[in-house]
């Protein structure tokens, strides 16, 4: 079988893959445990292990890569991959040398983003707001179908606007911050910490405050208002005419979305609330990003290549153990 695409997410838990045709639909997803356990080379060795399988099985034209934390898509470089361990890793140059086709990377979320632009939620929106609500908090700005990464590659994080005094310090150090209070592990984690029960699950929460349990609908209500303040920010300096809330979170329904959208209004004085809907790729839609990433490589190297030119040689930098 050949592919016109192959692409990966790089997860906390799992590497996600995938291939894609001519249209750029993701197909024949897979999956492997990132190991970031292991340190950051052994990460870096399964994330290329990964993609060389991929690329001998399908014979792809070109690769996408969606990684997570600070990522400078102009040169390729991951900048900080906190959970991974990396720092500074030329990680598309040496995915290009090791698998001999062009590569395309991405930051997670506005990979996410730019999938739920063409083919998800977003599709019909000029300018949108992608949020996924998960083990954190992130956001990407859709604008004319094209993600905002800012001056410094850190644009939309969401998750560390400081929203409410009394939370204590979040993992990125700042106080206050959205993240430890609105992300589905923070319902989880503080439902645990008020009762002493183990292994809950955001999902778990939710059905439990949907069903009258008071301990659950006060970290449920908690989650809720500190999101519409996140949001309400957000819409008050962008003016998205949409915001398409992704992660697992987005599959709570009405009870989570129907108490969201009333209290993001209540915060908007002046203001004409955006529509507030559920992404639609769910856990696919990082990988479906850096699969359109890669098409968009191709479609850019076909239209600036002529019978009579050749792409010019490249330094690729020697690869060098992360960290």
């Amino acid at each position: 079988m050949t592919a016109t695409t192959i692409a990966l997410d790089i997860g906390g838990t799992y590497i996600k893959g995938g291939v894609a045709g001519p249209d750029g639909t993701l197909r024949d997803s897979e999956r492997w445990l990132t190991g970031a356990e292991r340190g950051p080379d052994a990460v870096l060795d399964t994330v290329v292990a990964a993609a060389a399988e991929l690329a001998e099985r399908y014979r792809p034209a070109a690769a996408g890569i969606a990684v997570p934390g600070i990522v400078d898509e102009a040169s390729g470089v991951s900048v900080l991959a906190a959970n991974l361990g990396w720092r500074r890793l030329p990680v598309r140059d040496w995915l290009t040398e090791e698998l001999g086709i062009p590569v395309a990377i991405g930051h997670d979320v506005r990979a996410g983003g730019l999938a739920e632009a063409r083919l998800g939620a977003g599709r019909g929106s000029r300018n949108f707001l992608f949020v996924p609500v998960g083990t954190g908090i992130a956001a990407a700005l859709m604008v004319d179908g094209q993600a905002l990464a800012g001056s410094h590659a850190m644009a939309g994080e969401l998750g560390h606007l400081p929203v409410r005094s009394g939370v204590g310090a979040c993992p990125c150090g700042g106080l206050g911050c959205l993240e430890p209070v609105a992300s589905a592990a923070a319902g989880a984690r503080r439902y645990t910490a008020a009762t002493g029960e183990p292994s809950i699950t955001a999902k778990a929460v939710g059905e439990r405050a949907a069903a009258g349990d008071r301990t659950a609908v006060a970290v449920w209500r908690a989650a809720i208002e500190a999101l519409a303040g996140g949001l309400a920010t957000a819409i008050t300096l962008l003016d998205p005419e949409r915001i398409v809330i992704g992660g697992g979170l987005a599959r709570a329904g009405e009870p989570y979305f129907g108490p969201l959208r009333a209290a993001v209004v209540r915060r908007l004085a002046f203001r004409t609330a955006p529509e507030i809907v559920p992404a639609e790729l769910g856990h696919q839609a990082g990988c479906q990003g850096a699969a359109l990433l890669a098409g968009d490589l191709l479609t850019r190297a076909e239209r600036s290549m002529t019978p009579s030119t050749t792409a010019p040689a490249r330094t690729v930098p020697a690869r060098r153990r992360p960290g």
